[in-house]
């Protein structure tokens, strides 16, 4: 039976990635799920986030969707590549999850000019060390730095963005970047909700130094991942709709959405909890 699309991330970040998904494959339905209860996810064990990521996986498997889009960096370091190997063979032959992560990497050989690159992310993607060994097998030659920014998805979900303490540790952590390697032209954004504050990381770079966003390079490699694999594409229902669920409050959820995604949208609350 034909079925949506499923797109999971820890909380609301992950909508940044569905909006330029739907832009991109605006024919398929989609079903959105945000384990807000349990977010954020970044600063959790390996196991937990294997635990609570392969949990919402088969709740979206339940609800009838043939494949899962992890928009959510920390879920695609930490838990992805577990489920591909230990746990999808069991859950049937034409079930399919996908990550974020090689997705960006694949861009990025196309992009740098100066082959010295930074990755911000949360304190588990970079602590993973997914992004480097991903860049290590598509383009050795990159010089890549790093850095941890644990307390920007806190200023996005409080809205704090436009509040001159963004800003304060927007800087604080550019400046730590590029003084690790001042030839850096290339900034991977790992977070879903670091769109949110490319104007406020714009203040503090160079006008060499690109941004990479990772939406329109998740969409793509989506686009292209149905082109390759029509097998998938077929159980992919299509009438255009978008449905939101949340472990969290429905009615925060769809404040915040709001946020991300500049419309109105209802969440529904789902109970993950029978999934594990």
């Amino acid at each position: 039976m034909k079925a949506p699309i499923g797109i999971f991330d820890s909380g609301y970040g992950g909508l940044s990635v569905l909006e330029k998904i739907r832009e991109t494959l605006p024919q398929y339905d989609y079903l959105y799920l945000g384990d807000n209860a349990r977010s954020p996810y970044g600063s959790r064990s390996f196991e937990l986030v294997y635990a609570f990521t392969l949990e919402s996986v088969r709740a979206l498997f339940d609800m009838g969707c043939h494949l899962v889009v992890l928009a959510c960096n920390t879920a695609s370091a930490k838990a992805l590549r577990s489920i591909q190997q230990r746990d999808l063979p069991h859950m049937g032959a034409h079930k399919r999850v996908l990550g974020v992560i090689r997705p960006t990497v694949e861009a990025l050989g196309s992009i740098s000019e100066s082959g010295h690159v930074g990755i911000f992310g949360t304190e588990g993607t970079i602590l993973s060390g997914s992004y480097e060994l991903e860049i290590s097998k598509f383009f050795p030659e990159l010089i890549v730095s790093a850095e941890a920014c644990p307390m920007w998805v806190p200023l996005v979900e409080n809205n704090e963005i436009n509040n001159i303490g963004a800003d304060y540790f927007v800087q604080q952590h550019v400046h730590n970047i590029m003084n690790k390697d001042p030839l850096i032209d290339t900034i991977i954004l790992a977070c879903t909700h670091y769109p949110l504050l490319i104007h406020n990381i714009l203040k503090f770079t160079a006008p060499q130094v690109r941004l990479m966003s990772q939406g329109s390079y998740v969409a793509e490699s989506l686009k292209n991942y149905l082109q390759r694999h029509p097998e998938i594409a077929y159980n992919c229902s299509e009438q255009g709709s978008c449905t939101y669920l949340t472990t969290g409050s429905a009615s925060k959820f769809s404040a915040m959405a709001s946020l991300f995604l500049r419309q109105e949208i209802e969440a529904e609350h789902i109970d993950t909890l029978n999934y594990l």
